[in-house]
């Protein structure tokens, strides 16, 4: 088996990039309380049902989401945090280019911040986010999408390159469900 990867546009060469792990608790006192033995140091965001440590060595982003009905030790989803729009637009072109499906660029208020992102599922399930925060958000837990910045969510390539303009994708209808996408709409599920 042969594996072809385009190596021309990599992620993360920038000094601002940090990967992502967001898993699911069944109580967020008691893992803030453990997360913060294993790291040495608190939680740079707490809010109700969320905490997230922004480490710099190593460069990881942890997210904990408090969900007493989730199976223990599941991982909620995964990321690549960007510096800048720029690279989550070059990002998602570089995916759909390899024939990802992918849920288009969205402005979006989730966990606690304003985001552009796009979502990428691989073949086992795990959903990936790869988003740069733009600001501080007091009460979005939930995903909320304020704006749809691509036409061609859902689609490779090659089928984005022949969408015209009366055409719709999975985010010009405001449906986030399908491969890539995050469940029904909402990031944190």
């Amino acid at each position: 088996m042969s594996y072809v990867v385009d190596t021309a546009t990599p992620i993360g060469h920038g000094d601002g990039m940090r990967l992502q792990l967001a898993i699911d608790v069944a109580d967020l006192a008691e893992a803030i309380d453990f997360y913060g033995r294993l790291f040495g140091t608190a939680p740079d965001k707490v809010e109700d049902g969320y905490a997230n440590w922004a480490l710099t060595d190593p460069p990881l982003k942890f997210v904990v989401f408090e969900r007493p009905d989730a199976p223990a030790g599941g991982i909620n989803h995964l990321g690549l945090e960007v510096e800048s729009a720029d690279e989550v637009v070059a990002t998602e072109e570089r995916l759909r280019g390899a024939g990802l499906m992918t849920t288009g660029i969205d402005e979006t208020m989730c966990c606690f911040a304003e985001k552009v992102e796009t979502w990428v599922t691989d073949p086992n399930g795990h959903r990936w986010e790869v988003y740069v925060k733009t600001a501080d958000h007091p009460t979005a837990r939930e995903n909320v999408v304020l704006t749809h910045r691509s036409t061609t969510a859902g689609m490779n390539a090659e089928d984005a390159a022949t969408t015209n303009a009366s055409s719709t994708s999975m985010a010009d209808t405001g449906s986030l469900a399908g491969e890539g996408a995050a469940p029904s709409g909402r990031c944190c599920s």
